[in-house]
């Protein structure tokens, strides 16, 4: 990092910036496909071991619980160790989790390696996420978008990858090669990415960032967890709404396929637009725009409302790439792996709760209603986000 003689402010080094914003990128479509596979095996394994529905279900929950469950606790370590060594420790760990699942003889060995691969994985989210936006600095929105991007990658890559794998080797061998994989991630952080420091050694900016964020990151955590809830509540949904409209299950394959593009390309530019127009604007486009596009895949026959999916996925998944850049904005810079991992902590918990939630007021009220409810969430969040822009004094464009 550099600092400006004009103004006194800190501009990151480009190349030190671009190889943590390229390492961690790898890492994270790593993890996020280490994450997503585990759906594509699930069928292999009921085969091979003759498991009921409860007990894949149970397999895919101890990596996901494990995943969850112990970021706040990594976030805090990494106040005193250097980021750095723990997403290679991480890293390492998930793949030897997937080398031995591989090994494994029996249900209870695969379900804890995949617990310990889950855990590795909780390493990545709050520790790449401070990482790049250390190394970005007050510019780090669009490069947090651009990580958060990332993931999508590799969970696209990596279930497709596998599904071919599987079809010439055995499922074993199969996570041999995933294991390898990680592993040379893991050896790619060690030689190319620079040290992200102790979160200690922070707390000397931390008088110039967060001195009035307790409040602020609290909003923006509650703004997190509707949107994940908005999200998964309507993706619950979508396959039945069309199956009502006339759909085959290949057309809705297809409809989640045009969604999940949407989100990814929302990933990617939202956190471009929340730089240059600021974080209130950015959250009023998006929330808006997913409450109206819901309203009309509800309203509208099948075809057109096809048509509208990729655009509706755009603003499904834009809002998650603006808050994640919104992060080191609301907390002090010794804290921010700590805030990373509240904050992951809380969306990944949306994320399994509310599909439930609206499950059960799916029971109550049939699906359209349910999903209407989604879209009255998305517009609740509206007003969240002007009170959030309150404590975002950096972020002028949007007050």
């Amino acid at each position: 990092m550099s600092v400006s003689a004009e103004t006194g402010t800190t501009r990151p080094d480009r190349a030190r910036s671009t190889r943590t914003l390229t390492v961690t990128g790898l890492n994270h479509a790593l993890h996020d496909g280490y994450t997503d596979v585990i759906y594509v095996l699930l069928p292999v394994w009921q085969t091979e071991f003759a498991l009921s529905y409860g007990l894949l279900a149970l397999l895919r929950g101890l990596y996901a619980g494990a995943m969850a469950g112990l970021q706040i606790p990594v976030g805090r370590i990494a106040e005193r160790i250097d980021g750095k060594v723990i997403l290679i420790a991480g890293t390492a760990l998930s793949a030897l989790g997937y080398a031995f699942a591989g090994f494994s003889g029996g249900v209870i060995g695969l379900g804890l390696a995949l617990a310990l691969s889950g855990a590795g994985s909780s390493t990545q989210h709050p520790i790449a996420s401070a990482a790049v936006s250390r190394a970005y600095g007050t510019a780090a929105r669009g490069p947090l978008g651009i990580y958060n991007f990332s993931g999508d990658l590799g969970k696209a890559a990596i279930p497709a990858l596998t599904s071919i794998l599987l079809m010439i080797m055995s499922w074993r061998h199969t996570l041999l090669v995933l294991a390898f994989a990680g592993l040379l991630v893991a050896v790619c952080i060690a030689l190319w990415m620079p040290a992200v420091g102790k979160g200690a050694e922070h707390k000397a900016t931390s008088a110039s960032r967060g001195a009035s964020t307790g409040r602020g990151f609290h909003w923006l955590l509650a703004i997190g967890i509707l949107d994940t809830a908005v999200r998964m509540g309507f993706l619950t949904f979508l396959p039945f709404l069309l199956r009502d409209k006339g759909a085959s299950l290949p057309t809705n394959g297809l409809a989640l396929a045009l969604v999940f593009i949407g989100g990814a390309a929302g990933k990617f530019t939202c956190g471009w637009l929340g730089e240059r127009v600021g974080t209130l604007r950015t959250v009023l486009i998006t929330e808006g725009g997913t409450a109206a596009l819901i309203a009309a895949v509800l309203a509208l026959p099948l075809a057109p409302a096809i048509v509208l999916l990729p655009l509706l996925g755009v603003m499904l998944n834009g809002t998650s790439s603006v808050l994640y850049g919104t992060v080191p904005e609301l907390t002090p810079a010794h804290q921010t792996e700590r805030a990373f991992a509240l904050f992951y902590t809380g969306t990944i918990g949306s994320g399994a709760i509310a599909p439930v939630l609206y499950g059960l007021l799916g029971d109550a009220l049939g699906p359209t209603l349910a999903t209407a409810a989604t879209a009255l969430t998305a517009l609740a969040i509206c007003p969240l986000a002007v009170v959030l822009a309150r404590h975002l004094a950096d972020d002028p464009k949007a007050a």
